[in-house]
């Protein structure tokens, strides 16, 4: 029986970030072979990611970042069981670090993250692996991007809620873009104008004005042109660039942009919360 060390345990500790316990029993049960103890530690990961995987990870981070240039930005959700594995600075590196390799390396999709690779392993087994440390269910649920002229991240306190901003210029202020990630975390717009709406929510809304004028009794001659005045006012409280700017309500978003530039506008954004 090889000799086990207290630095042992700590190196094993220190490559894998599981418990002392956990890495002196692997060392004991592997004889002291460091690779053979940190497999341990990873299958005992997948074992407990297989028993926990009915259960909600409704926990997390969600996180933004743009590159350096301010051309490209990317948005990540590293969902667990429990706020206190949330909130633990562990937890978010991991998912910062994710993240940067996402802005790195610019994946094309969620799956491709999953297997990038950070210190020689793939991010989708990097994140499996914390299940067997930390005993909870760790999922990377989201990942999105934006390319744009500029583009501004938003991250809302406490790691929940995130927001990508695209415009269409580089010569404006940073403070612009964030005021606009700002107003997509607060107000939760559907798409950046009317003319992005999808066909499908457009025809939703429409027959919900239509039913809402029905039961107040509106005539049916009418009822077509009362589920189109209610369609207008969807457009102007869920579409970005109609909304009214939440740092000044006598002026739309759009207004507030072209006072700035007149050829500023939104190109795209990303929203992202673990509140729904």
């Amino acid at each position: 029986m090889a000799e086990i060390t207290a630095a042992d345990v700590a190196k094993l500790r220190k490559a894998c970030g599981a418990g002392m316990m956990d890495c002196k029993n692997a060392l004991v049960e592997s004889n002291g072979d460091f690779e053979k103890a940190m497999e341990l530690i990873r299958e005992r990961g997948k074992a407990i990611a297989n028993k926990r995987a009915d259960r909600e990870a409704g926990e997390g981070v969600v996180l933004a970042k743009a590159n350096a240039t301010g051309s490209y930005g990317a948005m990540v959700a590293l969902n667990c069981e429990t706020d206190f594995v949330a909130k633990n600075t562990n937890f978010i590196a991991l998912a910062q670090s994710i993240l940067d390799v996402a802005i790195e390396k610019n994946p094309a999709n969620l799956d491709a993250l999953k297997a990038l690779e950070i210190k020689g392993r793939k991010i989708g087994d990097l994140v499996l692996d914390q299940s067997g440390i930390t005993g909870e269910k760790f999922e990377l649920s989201y990942f999105d991007k934006i390319e744009a002229a500029k583009v501004v991240p938003y991250i809302h306190p406490g790691n929940k809620l995130a927001t990508l901003v695209g415009l269409t210029r580089t010569d404006v202020d940073t403070q612009v873009g964030k005021d606009i990630a700002m107003q997509v975390a607060a107000m939760n717009p559907v798409a950046v104008d009317k003319d992005f709406v999808s066909e499908e929510t457009r025809k939703k809304e429409f027959e919900i004005g239509r039913e809402q004028a029905r039961l107040e009794g509106k005539p049916e001659n009418m009822l077509d042109k009362i589920a189109e005045g209610k369609l207008q006012k969807f457009y102007k409280e869920s579409t970005l660039l109609n909304q009214d700017f939440v740092k000044d309500s006598k002026m739309t978003v759009r207004q507030y942009l072209q006072q700035i530039n007149k050829e500023l506008t939104v190109s795209g954004f990303k929203r992202v919360s673990l509140n729904g």
